[in-house]
């Protein structure tokens, strides 16, 4: 058996279509049950359950040999954060793994995952990382670059559906980005590949884009054109601070454009990909055309 922890995300949905496509028992753990009951199948249960609750997380692990945690607080609001969920949440999953017997932890967490990261998120990767590698299961760390699909939605769909969209700062700095298809795929490798078993692992994609080539993209795979609204970095800065403490999920969105503006986030996949050469390499123009071929 195999937990998925973020199982209803889009990461997890495709770990869990990968896995069971080679006969193997899924259980995902989730604290909106609905969420995922159209993946419900014989080879997939679902336990009810949130990464914050021991208790909960004590449940779900019984029986389990291998577990995945896919989740991620950035987006979060209320209690759910990169503290709550990725530092306190994968802790909790750690010890309660530990305490059952599971072999084998698989953990997704963020390529530059540091202590001494500006963005939190980054920051709390590190310490659910340091928490692992203390402990006395066998591990796998994943790093992947920025969601190809997640910015999709961010700074491509607007195009399509409003005919404007909003670009962080100048646009101009060349940012990684991979899709959550190719992560997916390594996920699925670390659970059946044994020499995968005490490895950090780096997946990029294979272009490093400004958010403004990342909208270019869009325009040119679908045709359609639209406006691009450049938010100056001196306002987003003053935004951070002065949303910390009225809305931080919106803060800390605003903070990572900032980063993201300004830091070096290019990244060389190609190391990882002559170690893995079965794992595919997707563009975003491919992205593109398979989830908004609707849309052209």
């Amino acid at each position: 058996m195999i937990l998925i922890a973020g199982g209803t995300g889009s990461l997890g949905m495709q770990v869990v279509r990968l896995l069971t496509a080679r006969g193997l028992s899924v259980r995902i753990l989730t604290r909106e049950p609905e969420h995922a009951a159209h993946l419900r199948s014989a080879l997939v249960e679902i336990a009810p359950g949130d990464i914050r609750d021991p208790q909960a997380i004590k449940q779900a692990v019984t029986g389990v040999q291998t577990i995945i945690s896919a989740i991620h607080g950035f987006s979060g609001s209320g209690a759910n954060s990169p503290r709550t969920v990725d530092w306190q949440g994968n802790h909790n999953l750690i010890q309660a793994a530990q305490a059952s017997g599971a072999t084998h932890f698989i953990l997704m967490s963020i390529q530059g995952a540091s202590s001494a990261h500006p963005i939190e998120l980054f920051r709390m990767k590190d310490r659910a990382e340091q928490a692992l590698r203390a402990s006395a299961l066998m591990w796998t760390i994943i790093r992947p670059t920025a969601y190809m699909e997640t910015w999709a939605k961010i700074i491509g769909e607007p195009l399509l559906t409003a005919g404007a969209t909003r670009i962080f700062g100048r646009g101009c700095n060349p940012i990684n980005f991979v899709s959550v298809y190719d992560i997916a795929q390594f996920v699925a490798l670390a659970v059946l590949d044994p020499t995968m078993h005490g490895k950090l692992i780096e997946v990029g994609g294979p272009q490093n884009l400004s958010l403004r080539q990342f909208a270019q993209t869009f325009e040119t795979v679908t045709g359609r054109t639209g406006t691009k609204a450049s938010i100056p970095l001196p306002m987003m800065r003053l935004m951070a601070m002065l949303m910390r403490p009225l809305n931080p999920t919106l803060a800390r969105q605003i903070q990572a454009g900032v980063v993201m503006d300004t830091m070096d986030m290019t990244f060389d996949s190609s190391d990882t990909y002559h170690r893995y050469p079965g794992i595919a390499i997707t563009e975003l123009a491919e992205v593109v055309r398979r989830d908004y071929r609707a849309g052209i």
